[in-house]
């Protein structure tokens, strides 16, 4: 014991004290669960007790098996064990094991004051999910006793979570995916001018965060995508009007950087034409319900449900709504079925149970054949795949899925992507699914983020305004030393293309809004961080243009779109100028957010700026928040910064 006691007081690594929680565990094991024979010589199950048990039956402390020279070679065998895994993790952790698995089956004796001991001191949470607390032993002796009522609450803080049937009930294990991509670098204007990418609606990043923060732990960085997690609140930006050329209207600022007062950003904002709704066609809908055996928790399936319900009184009686189901296999569920006839459809979803694998393919396949069946010359079709991305039988790989998406977008009917729940939430999967699906993907957590995406958004959802939207940037060398693009590594396009008209891109829903951020260095700034070439030099050529401007002209900005059924793509352009637009409340709340996502992704290029000011930051710019959206993320910054301490 003294061993164990100098091995808590040296360890803190998460292999060391998964170790020593092992041999605390086995000591348990050796006295508080006393072993004993049956008469017959079968082995007898001990289960250890979870509360207090009748303490008149004492446990009977077993005779000495092994000398005491012969136990001081176990515990010297297990220090020696600790000493490798210092030099060799893997190794180490091995031989810890082997000599823990000695030390056990040597089942030294403890006398009563050593258990006290064990009883008082303090045990680090284990690392890794514990064995089972129930123990089959064969012995010669007859039945024990129960366990004493203190030692058994002791033994039970190593013990997992019990079923109604007393069966241990192991965790589930943590499978979730998110697309991995390392974060925009810094790139030198006269090395790399140019810098093209596809927009975003995406906002199932921002979700997947507030899920997390609430949850009182951490984000995974690759969770975090910064671009998603500013575009998830609505901007006040200016609208088009009836003569613009574009279905959108575009927006320009540069304003300083609040992290760094030596840069400057540059935020590109776009907000769609709201049509009027009852000019729209009539949309035929189908619902592709997981209805797998890890859909069945409380924040999946039935949630799944209650979103879909406040869903269908948006629709019009002319919209048609169809149910698929898949699990072990696919099914249809609902036939096309007029979306006024809600009786009927609310009837065929709360039919839906949850059970079986998951045939994703199959369900993809069938959806889509139902949605060319409903669909006539100038209607609007689309799949909306409600799922938690935990596709295991058919295609299950994200370039697999993209290339079958890939192949029945061209067909009109577009796909969005709703994920829900944790644990096993492919989020990569759903991004593969709803970029090449012309959809978006959204994280649906509770019911207010349901109406959010199914009520209020609904129309910029499922009605696309602009398709294959791609934004290209060049940067003036002149002007601009360095730069980068915060977020948008997912939807990073080749510079030749921007002019591919083949070439996939985001689309803009009616209605909404899309930002992009980029921060930039002015030429001479101290936070130029590449030296200069030694054989090279800026370029300092200038549009002809420029001359007649009274401001330096920094960038160009193209940006490029379809019509909705269009094959061939329209370009609008013109030049970014120092000090263009007004740092309003929008664009400084979206630059909140952009540090916001940049803190929770450990960038470093945020050098000392802090949670604390990104919360001043976003307070001062919440505007009216009608909903509240933006005063959640100032306590979600909050729930960060107490977290990250």
């Amino acid at each position: 014991m003294q061993g164990v006691r100098e091995m808590f007081s040296k360890l803190s690594t998460k292999a060391g004290l998964a170790a020593t929680t092992g041999i605390v565990a086995a000591g348990l094991a050796a006295v508080v669960i006393i072993p004993q024979m049956n008469e017959g010589g079968a082995p007898e199950v001990v289960t250890v007790s979870e509360g207090p048990t009748d303490t008149s039956a004492k446990p009977k402390v077993r005779e000495q098996a092994e000398s005491a020279s012969e136990q001081q070679v176990a515990r010297q065998e297990v220090v020696a064990a600790d000493e490798a895994r210092a030099d060799d993790g893997a190794a180490g952790g091995a031989a810890a094991t082997e000599a823990v698995e000695a030390l056990t089956e040597s089942e030294a004796p403890m006398e009563a004051d050593a258990m006290a001991d064990v009883a008082a001191e303090p045990v680090p949470a284990p690392s890794v999910a514990p064995r089972t607390a129930t123990v089959a032993r064969k012995r010669s002796a007859t039945a024990g006793a129960a366990n004493d009522g203190t030692l058994g609450r002791i033994a039970g803080t190593f013990a997992p979570p019990r079923t109604d049937e007393g069966t241990v009930a192991r965790p589930a294990p943590d499978t979730e995916a998110y697309p991995e991509a390392e974060s925009n670098p810094v790139k030198v204007a006269s090395e790399e001018p140019v810098s093209t990418f596809s927009i975003d609606v995406d906002t199932a990043s921002y979700s997947v965060v507030r899920s997390s923060l609430n949850a009182g732990r951490m984000p995974p960085p690759d969770a975090v995508r910064v671009e998603e997690m500013v575009n998830y609140f609505p901007y006040a930006y200016a609208a088009p009007e009836a003569d613009d050329p574009a279905p959108f209207k575009s927006t320009v600022v540069v304003s300083e950087t609040p992290w760094n007062p030596d840069t400057q950003l540059v935020t590109v904002a776009i907000r769609g034409e709201m049509p009027v709704v009852e000019d729209r066609p009539p949309l035929n809908l189908v619902f592709l319900v997981d209805s797998s055996g890890s859909m069945s928790d409380a924040n999946k399936l039935p949630l799944l449900k209650q979103s879909l319900r406040l869903m269908l009184p948006e629709l019009r009686p002319e919209d048609q709504v169809a149910i698929v189901a898949y699990a072990g296999s696919s099914g249809l569920v609902l036939p096309p079925t007029p979306a006024g006839e809600r009786a009927k459809i609310l009837a065929a979803l709360d039919n839906i149970g949850a059970g079986g694998s998951t045939a994703g393919a199959a369900g993809l396949e069938q959806a889509y054949a139902v949605a060319e069946e409903m669909t006539e010359q100038g209607e609007i079709s689309r799949v909306l795949l409600a799922t938690d991305g935990d596709f295991n039988v058919g295609l299950s790989s994200p370039d697999e899925m993209k290339d079958f998406i890939e192949e029945k977008r061209d067909s009109g009917t577009f796909l969005s992507v709703l994920g829900f729940g944790r644990g096993n939430l492919n989020d990569a999967l759903m991004q593969s699914l709803a970029q090449n699906g012309n959809g978006q993907a959204a994280y649906i957590d509770t019911l207010n983020e349901a109406r959010k995406v199914l009520v209020d958004q609904l129309t910029g959802a499922l009605f696309p305004i602009a398709s294959d939207v791609k934004i290209q940037v060049e940067f003036n060398p002149a002007e601009v030393a360095e730069y980068r693009l915060i977020g948008y590594e997912t939807r990073a396009l080749k510079r030749e293309d921007f002019n591919n008209d083949k070439i996939d891109a985001g689309e803009i829903g009616a209605g909404h809004s899309v930002t992009a951020i980029y921060e930039i260095t002015p030429v001479g700034s101290p936070a130029v961080l590449n030296d200069p070439l030694r054989y090279g030099s800026a370029d300092a050529s200038v549009a002809p243009a420029q001359a007649e401007q009274d401001s330096p002209e920094l960038a160009f900005l193209r940006m490029r779109w379809k019509e909705p059924g269009e094959s061939e793509s329209e370009l609008l352009e013109f030049p970014i100028t120092e000090g263009m637009g007004d740092a309003t409340s929008e664009t400084r709340f979206a630059s909140a957010i952009a540090g916001f996502g940049q803190l929770l992704k450990g960038s470093n290029y945020l050098g000392d700026w802090s949670y604390a000011e990104a919360i001043e930051l976003a307070n001062g710019a919440k505007g009216e928040d009608e909903f509240g959206y933006r005063a959640e993320a100032v306590n979600l910054m909050r729930l960060a910064e107490s977290l990250s301490r």
